[in-house]
């Protein structure tokens, strides 16, 4: 999951929340300042909830920041959203061709959706053409005679 910071008077930033991007000690202190377990902020996070996207963009920003206090990053509303990074797109549009493969209308529109809430629009578009595009039937082949079965087979003149 990325949040994307994009503040009216300024440059914008992007945090990257995804799994293994967080020291344990991060989480700690946003479940801390939050009020909440980790399970939940995450899905806040998910949902683009402001109070979630708020104190996790806030505790990876004071990486940069040490002394940055959580009363001093107060996004204004709109400048807080959440995206998917290319693991999460990836997947969801695989979740989403399964789903709705047998409507194509409604597989597009889902597709459009996954487009407007992917991070990178490239990985996006990657990702729709690589769970869309048609698979090669696998190819049967014949396994191989165990060694004992053709030496049986030329004993007997086959």
């Amino acid at each position: 999951m990325i949040i994307v910071y994009a503040p009216k008077d300024g440059e914008e930033q992007h945090f990257d929340a995804g799994p293994g991007k967080l020291r344990a000690s991060e989480i700690q202190i946003i479940e801390r300042t939050a009020d909440a377990r980790w399970t939940d902020i995450k899905e806040g996070v998910r949902l683009g909830e402001i109070g979630a996207l708020r104190v996790v963009s806030w505790a990876i920003k004071k990486r940069a920041e040490p002394s940055l206090r959580f009363s001093a990053f107060d996004p204004f509303e709109g400048e807080l959203r959440s995206r998917l990074d290319a693991q999460e797109v990836r997947n969801y549009a695989e979740y989403l061709f399964e789903k709705y493969r047998e409507n194509p209308d409604d597989l597009a529109e889902a597709f459009d959706e996954l487009r407007d809430v992917a991070f990178d629009r490239e990985d996006a578009e990657t990702a729709i053409a690589d769970v869309s595009a048609p698979k090669a039937p696998a190819t049967a082949t014949e396994p191989e005679p165990l060694p004992e079965a053709t030496e049986a087979a030329s004993r007997n003149g086959a």
